[in-house]
């Protein structure tokens, strides 16, 4: 059986709806138990960039046109690690198809052939046990059936039982994922994919998208990938901390009673004080028992269709409202990624032109960037990507911009302060590129989240709810209470030849609170070493901490 573009076409439309209706249980099995667990999403996101252009093609495009067309499109709407990764292989599909009306086995094998090797090339230090190996391995196990007029619906079907035997093994590949007692998340995504194009290809439907998944545009939020506003079960989310009474009974009665009326339950409690996070359709009940435990102060109730839907509109604005790139003006130019009025404001004021929008929970897509760039009105700019998970979207927007930009490989926020604080205007670009990228060597970065599912990560067992301490990425320990975890922290960070510390906090933190904090972490650090506080405003992170 060979490929025709039109079935090449259907079976793109299956494999986008498959995995958005799966995305959930994808994002799911993401083993760090900060609020990132979005592979499902991002993978989803980004092949749904090509559904415009699949649903306009008509049955007479060839296989390699179609092909061409997903690949541009994903490139495009890449996302996150696992988006680029995909839309790497989806690339190496188009090339290995280019100039075909139809595809046999041996088109397809060689098509992945050259997918596996643009992903691998994409990545600086490759980590086997994740999509990498099962796009690998899924070739090499196959390639013997790869032969010129082979069955293409044959391949594919035995290319997805070999990815599905290196996926069941990636446990035994990286320790993480054996201790959480899952499979990797982007290596399922990419199964999710194939088998939605395997049902057409080998003679079935289309597989139908249960829900829509709206690409989130730089101004959105991830849980607008969630859809339409119906599929929000509970509407109100409701927080509030509980002052303790005397002889009040244990939390976990509290958090009992909640998970009866809603979900997303975070009860987290010390000796005086409950701090409560759920999500239901009536805040009001959730209120009342709170006051069986005691006095509630610093109370939320926000409704999130409401929310939801502003985000929603927004980004169908901005997908409709690209603008065209403006004609270089100066000699360099600055992007950054951020979130959060405060900390945009904070790289604008060290001479960054555009910021887009995103960053935890909220990777913006190639085209977000690259669209960035391109109104930024210099020969040559510098991308600040701030975010691990968003250096190879920046990276791929290199390839499309029409001017030089070089990414800097800035992971955290605290490092891209760091790299614009090292420009010098008088120094030519190589110089600046040099200085810039050591200056993100030279800065301490420190953040205070929370865990959003039990989990073990690192030695440490952490429970749903508690507060994690991030010191340059990596988990140290965990807290109840956030100030104390941004003290402990901050304390952590700071060595003998540190100056300065900024702490900035966030959208769930208020001026009151940070204050507090911060005449706490005063007493606490020598009179030596200057602290600033500012209010970030950012989301995920209730602090980020930047010690230099």
């Amino acid at each position: 059986m060979m490929i025709t573009g039109k079935l090449f076409r259907d079976a793109v439309i299956s494999g986008a709806n498959n995995i958005s209706n799966q995305r959930q249980a994808v994002d799911e099995l993401n083993v760090f138990p900060v609020p990132d667990g979005d592979t499902g999403t991002n993978m989803s996101m980004t092949i749904g960039n090509a559904l415009a252009e699949m649903k306009k093609a008509s049955d007479a495009v060839g296989a390699g046109d179609a092909a061409k067309a997903v690949a541009s499109a994903m490139l495009r709407g890449a996302r996150g690690n696992s988006g680029v990764i995909l839309s790497l292989i989806f690339r190496g599909l188009s090339k290995g198809l280019a100039g075909k009306t139809e595809a046999d086995a041996k088109a397809l094998s060689e098509a992945f052939k050259l997918g596996v090797d643009a992903a691998y090339k994409s990545v600086m230090k490759p980590t086997e046990g994740t999509i990498l190996t099962v796009a690998r391995e899924a070739y090499e196990n196959t390639v013997s059936l790869g032969v010129e007029g082979g069955d293409a619906a044959e391949f594919l079907k035995a290319y997805i039982a070999e990815a599905e035997k290196t996926l069941e093994k990636t446990p035994e590949m990286l320790p993480a994922l054996k201790k959480a007692g899952v499979v990797d998340a982007g290596g399922r995504g990419l199964i999710v994919i194939l088998e939605g194009m395997m049902q057409v290809i080998g003679g079935g439907s289309i597989i139908e998208a249960q829900d829509a998944v709206k690409p989130v545009g730089p101004v959105a939020v991830a849980a607008a990938a969630t859809g339409s506003s119906e599929e929000i079960t509970f509407a109100y989310c409701t927080e509030f901390i509980v002052l303790k009474k005397q002889g009040a009974k244990d939390a976990t009665a509290l958090r009992a009673f909640l998970e009866t009326i809603g979900d997303c339950v975070v009860v987290v409690d010390d000796d005086e004080i409950i701090k409560v996070h759920v999500h239901s359709n009536h805040p009001g009940k959730a209120i009342e028992e709170g006051l069986k435990f005691g006095e509630l102060t610093k109370m939320k109730i926000e409704n999130m269709r409401e929310q939801h839907n502003n985000i929603i509109k927004a980004d169908e604005a901005a997908q409709t409202n690209r603008k065209a790139p403006v004609p270089p003006e100066k000699d360099v130019g600055f992007v950054a990624v951020a979130a959060g009025a405060g900390v945009e404001a904070l790289f604008c004021d060290l001479g960054v032109d555009n910021v887009v929008r995103g960053g935890q929970t909220m990777n913006p897509s190639t085209e977000d960037i690259l669209e960035a760039i391109g109104q930024t009105p210099a020969h040559n700019v510098f991308v600040l990507p701030n975010n691990k998970n968003i250096i190879m979207a920046a990276e791929q927007a290199v390839k499309l911009a029409d001017r030089n930009v070089c990414v800097l490989q800035s992971r955290t926020i605290p490092q891209g302060i760091s790299a614009m604080m090292a420009y010098d205007p008088d120094s030519d670009f190589k110089t600046n590129r040099s200085g810039m990228t050591d200056a993100l060597g030279r800065v301490q970065s420190g953040q205070i989240t929370f865990a959003v599912r039990d989990s073990e990560y690192d030695g440490h067992k952490i429970k749903q709810g508690e507060i994690l301490a991030m010191d340059n990425g990596k988990i140290v320990f965990t807290e109840a209470d956030v100030t104390k975890a941004m003290v402990k922290l901050t304390k952590r960070l700071v060595n003998g030849s540190s100056s300065f510390i900024t702490v900035i906090y966030g959208s769930d933190v208020s001026d009151e609170d940070a204050n507090e904090a911060y005449e706490k972490l005063r007493a606490k650090i020598s009179d030596n070493i200057d602290i600033v506080l500012v209010n970030g405003g950012q989301p995920v992170y209730y602090y980020i901490i930047s010690v230099e």
